[in-house]
């Protein structure tokens, strides 16, 4: 089945199953005909279910048929990051260390999303244990990006910004911790959202930094990222982090947005300090768009950004460290150079500069939420402040400047993570070698609606989220 003939969203994918348009087995299965002729050239998945997609295609299908109540997302195939556990299925968090690791339980976002309806294609590529922002790995193969394979997706939720991208899945889930949803967002074009800290379970989700781990989705629209979060946000028993704040009707956000009068912040300091210029004139052309459906452009200095990637580096250095520190002593040699590399300073840092830098965080968040949301109802920066790079200029061995270059990638994303704040990432045009650029929106603690409505708002009186690669 060409592309042109299946829908363009999870929205229309549901509403065309639900309708009887076209069955749950014909929209798998036209998923399962991409995956394969395309896995050799984008290496997005690590385990692919074909035969399990499609009974569950005919089981959906007959509870259709049978008149039963069908869920949110009845028939759409989706594929998420292997760190995402199903009892008794291997998830190999992208590593040698685990490449036979079976759970005992299964990711209560993933039980969330089954019971939706969503159908699982299978399990995706990842940097290894979710620690890279780039989509390399040694253990499973470079994940490359669908817009050109020279060049990365972006990480650690690589295969899923491939394979969303690429249109193999409509959706999947990735992870966020400095920057893994809304990075390979960018990277290849489509929207998502890190929502704020505690907002979704991470119970049966591999961790990296438990203080700063989020679960969020990649989507081609924002209105996809509105159902989806819906669907997995919510207190859960299991976790004992999440948050019981009452979820709000997200997609309700997203019908007929309107803007006028709102503010939208640019940054006068730090998320501008390391952009080119062709990334700037997207993310001015965005802001145009903004003014021109009635919002109100307002500079706003953000306090104390030059600390917060000391910070949050020693936050995750320090936790990621914890989990791995068995491994790292009884077998260094099943990780690869990159990782070993960034976890191992984590084991040097004293327990005073770690608490120091948790007990200092509540005060930090307050003076941004005080000192930015009180002037604008929105933080609009970019998502990437430069071109997407290509595999060999983000090469561990083949480029000495790695740890600079780390740095610049979650430049602008690491901040959210530290203050635990929602952002979203939004496609918005494309640099001069052809691959997406994205800007993200930053919001108050549980606003993920306002994100929402204006981002949706955006993509109303634009198309660079519908436009595809051609693969």
């Amino acid at each position: 089945m060409a592309d042109d003939q299946l829908p363009d969203s999870v929205v229309a994918a549901a509403e065309a199953i639900k309708s009887g348009e076209m069955s749950a087995r014909e929209l798998t299965s036209a998923c399962i005909e991409k995956a394969e002729r395309l896995q050799p050239e984008l290496n997005c998945f690590i385990s692919f279910q074909p035969e399990k997609a499609l009974a569950a295609a005919d089981a959906l299908d007959a509870l259709l048929l049978s008149g039963d109540p069908v869920g949110p997302l009845h028939g759409v195939p989706m594929a998420h990051k292997d760190m995402y556990y199903r009892v008794g299925e291997i998830s190999t968090c992208g590593s040698k260390i685990r490449k036979n690791f079976r759970p005992d339980h299964t990711a209560t976002v993933i039980e969330r999303l089954d019971d939706a309806g969503a159908i699982h294609l299978g399990s995706l590529n990842m940097a290894e244990f979710a620690f890279g922002p780039t989509g390399h790995n040694v253990h499973w193969g470079d994940c490359r990006n669908p817009w050109n394979t020279d060049h990365i997706t972006g990480g650690s939720s690589s295969g899923t910004g491939s394979a969303v991208a690429a249109r193999i899945a409509f959706a999947g889930l990735g992870s966020d911790t400095g920057g893994s949803v809304r990075l390979p967002s960018a990277l290849c074009g489509l929207t998502g959202i890190k929502p704020t800290q505690t907002r979704v379970s991470r119970y049966g989700v591999m961790g990296l930094s438990f203080s700063l781990d989020n679960v969020g989705p990649l989507a081609r629209t924002v209105q996809d990222c509105a159902r989806i979060l819906g669907i997995i946000a919510g207190y859960d028993s299991n976790d004992a982090t999440s948050s019981n704040v009452p979820v709000d009707q997200y997609e309700s956000f997203t019908i007929d947005p309107k803007i006028k009068g709102l503010k939208i912040g640019v940054p006068t300091n730090y998320y501008y300090n390391k952009v080119t210029v062709e990334v700037r004139d997207l993310m001015n052309a965005s802001l145009k768009v903004y003014e021109g459906l009635g919002a109100h452009i307002i500079e706003v200095k953000v306090p104390n950004h030059e600390k917060l990637t000391d910070l949050a580096n020693v936050v995750m250095g320090s936790e990621a460290a914890t989990l791995h520190g068995a491994w790292i002593s009884e077998r260094p040699n099943d990780y690869s150079d990159q990782v070993l590399a960034r976890i191992q300073p984590g084991l040097s840092y004293p327990a005073t500069r770690y608490l120091q830098a948790l007990q200092v965080r509540p005060k930090i968040t307050h003076q941004f939420v005080e000192q930015v949301f009180n002037v604008c109802d929105v933080l609009h920066a970019p998502v990437l402040g430069t071109p997407v790079p290509t595999i060999a200029e983000t090469d561990l061995k083949g480029n000495p400047g790695f740890a600079t270059l780390l740095s610049q990638m979650t430049y602008c994303t690491r901040p959210a993570n530290y203050l635990g704040l929602p952002a979203m990432a939004v496609p918005a045009g494309f640099t001069e070698n052809g691959l997406p650029s994205s800007f993200q929106l930053i919001g108050r603690p549980f606003a993920e609606g306002m994100l929402f409505r204006i981002a949706a708002a955006y993509q109303n009186e634009t198309d660079w989220h519908r436009q595809a690669p051609e693969i």
